[in-house]
């Protein structure tokens, strides 16, 4: 009788934290142009090679020796305003992003942790997701005449938070029903650090791609705040009011419309793989032996 060949040893699970690994990988692969981007636009200040505005050639004019991208309506120089115009409007959707996903943080594990309170929340997020985007953003603006980029920003963040809490309140539900954070409880801990020290580490993947999909809808916000004439005004250099300052003569010098249209879905398409690429695997039903 022969002796049974020996078994093969099983293979090793691997580490927990590959998947995150390999998530936090892709993301900064497909954050790359983002990042570059943002580098461009703090950098660009000092690489225009012209004051924005100051016309260098003749309205519409073609890419030239003076002005590599042509001219805008005015005759500026489109590369220097392109430069320039970009901080802004970054700087005004990281502000926004910012702020709507702390308060979405705050309020979602409130609602996961104290149910009661949590519905009430929740009903007032679904009424604030009634109030179309483009009305929002009017009402803020138009109630605010002063106030400009801010008054859209306001809007932004008003507009935001309620689907960020619906998220955030989603995501920290399950955690809050296990058993760790119930013992945590029921030993006394306080509410404040049930939240910072014991809910929220568990939320870092999806905070952080819920902080690019809130930063790529700033960026849109801020877009068509600009098509409405709200937020940013002539002369000011930026990438929204590029576009809608010389749509009418994007025939004649295409890139005065091109180059920040590029720019601005460059962006977004970035960070929004970038989040896609952060956002926790959805748990797949096991395969029956």
């Amino acid at each position: 009788m022969t002796a049974d060949a020996p078994t093969a040893a099983a293979p090793a699970p691997a580490p927990a934290t590959a998947p995150a690994t390999r998530r936090t990988a892709r993301a900064l692969v497909r954050a790359v142009p983002a990042l570059l981007l943002v580098v461009l636009a703090l950098a660009g200040p000092f690489l225009a090679p012209h004051p924005i505005d100051t016309p260098v050639t003749f309205p519409y004019a073609g890419a030239g020796a003076d002005a590599p991208l042509g001219g805008d309506q005015l005759g500026r120089d489109v590369l220097s305003r392109l430069l320039t115009g970009g901080a802004p409007l970054i700087a005004t959707a990281l502000a926004i992003a910012g702020v709507v996903t702390a308060a979405a943080t705050a309020l979602g594990i409130l609602a996961a942790l104290r149910p009661r309170l949590g519905r009430w929340i929740e009903r007032l997020a679904d009424l604030t997701i009634l109030l179309p985007s483009v009305l929002a953003i009017m009402l803020i603006a138009l109630a605010w005449p002063a106030g400009g980029r801010l008054a859209v920003a306001a809007a932004a963040v008003l507009l935001g938070i309620p689907y960020a809490v619906r998220i955030v309140a989603a995501a920290a539900a399950p955690i809050a029903a296990t058993g760790y954070i119930e013992a945590a409880a029921a030993g006394g801990e306080r509410l404040g650090h049930l939240m910072l020290r014991e809910v929220l580490p568990n939320l870092r993947s999806t905070l952080l791609a819920l902080f690019g999909l809130r930063f790529v809808e700033g960026v849109y916000i801020v877009s068509v705040a600009a098509f409405l004439q709200l937020g940013p005004q002539p002369p000011e250099a930026d990438w929204a009011l590029m576009i809608r300052e010389n749509a009418a003569g994007i025939t004649l010098n295409p890139w005065a419309v091109g180059a920040p249209c590029l720019a601005i879905g460059l962006l977004a398409i970035s960070v929004n793989l970038a989040a896609e690429a952060l956002a926790p695997a959805r748990p797949t039903p096991e395969t029956p032996l």
